[in-house]
């Protein structure tokens, strides 16, 4: 198949998608006759305009319910911009200074590090080069940690058994993860397949805080990345249910509600 354009291939991988359900990034290179570093590129644009969802070495189309919420003109992206910056303030205020913590990868967690500049003495470990550089622009100058490990193409972080032999090797206060989805039954789900570094972090934290916005519950991805058992903490916006909430609290985590309100 000759080359294509930016637009043309990306529409094609739409096409492909909608054809077989499922797409895979080797595939795809062939197909298009491009890298596979051009088209994760391709399927990160993509699943940032809301059309697909990326998997370990591929995408998924996006789920029925996940179109409404991404169609919903109350949801705009600066609203969501809100939301997670409303976490995060929250996810700020349970941290003290001199402690020790883990940052994973992900927007929702990056949006803590802003937050973090009136700590002082914390020790930071993150596997995200994003947070990482983060860090490093902070006046404060936390003493940052770098888990090193396999670079991870689709997470964009450090993954491997490296990345958790380094994690397991220090003691940590507290754990701030993201996740995919949460399951009111069994805790956070993800559509990454790796998880045995998520695992570790908990393990390696006394203290594990979920930060995800309220939409994400409900989401039942088969991939379980932490059950109820190792999380502490929930912090979520102000669009969680108080059915919701009532069940989580049942599973003994503690919920805390972010108000969407502007905090500056």
């Amino acid at each position: 198949m000759p080359k294509r354009n930016t637009v043309q291939r990306r529409h094609g991988i739409l096409e492909r998608l909608s054809l077989h359900g499922q797409v895979q990034v080797d595939e795809l290179a062939k197909a298009f006759e491009t890298s596979e570093v051009t088209i994760r590129k391709d399927l990160a644009e993509l699943e940032k305009s809301g059309v697909l969802l990326r998997r370990y070495g591929g995408a998924v189309p996006l789920p029925a319910e996940l179109i409404q919420t991404s169609s919903d003109t109350s949801d705009s992206k600066e609203k969501v911009s809100e939301r997670k910056k409303a976490i995060a303030r929250a996810a700020a205020d349970c941290i003290r200074d001199h402690n020790r913590i883990i940052i994973d990868f992900g927007t929702t967690t990056a949006a803590l590090i802003p937050r973090l500049q009136s700590k002082r003495g914390l020790v930071v470990m993150t596997n995200s080069l994003t947070v990482a550089n983060a860090i490093r622009e902070l006046e404060n100058e936390p003493t940052l940690l770098l888990s090193g490990g396999t670079w991870d193409t689709h997470s964009e972080s450090f993954q491997g058994q490296i990345a958790e032999q380094v994690i397991r090797s220090y003691d940590f206060d507290q754990l701030f993860i993201g996740c995919d989805g949460i399951d009111l039954e069994r805790g956070t789900t993800t559509f990454n397949e790796l998880l045995s570094l998520s695992r570790v972090m908990a393990d390696s934290a006394r203290e594990v805080v979920v930060m995800a916005e309220a939409d994400k519950i409900g989401r039942r991805i088969p991939n379980l990345e932490l059950p109820w058992s190792a999380i502490s903490v929930l912090i979520t916006d102000d669009r969680m249910t108080a059915e919701q909430q009532q069940h989580i609290e049942q599973q003994g985590v503690r919920v805390v509600i972010a108000p969407s309100g502007n905090g500056e």
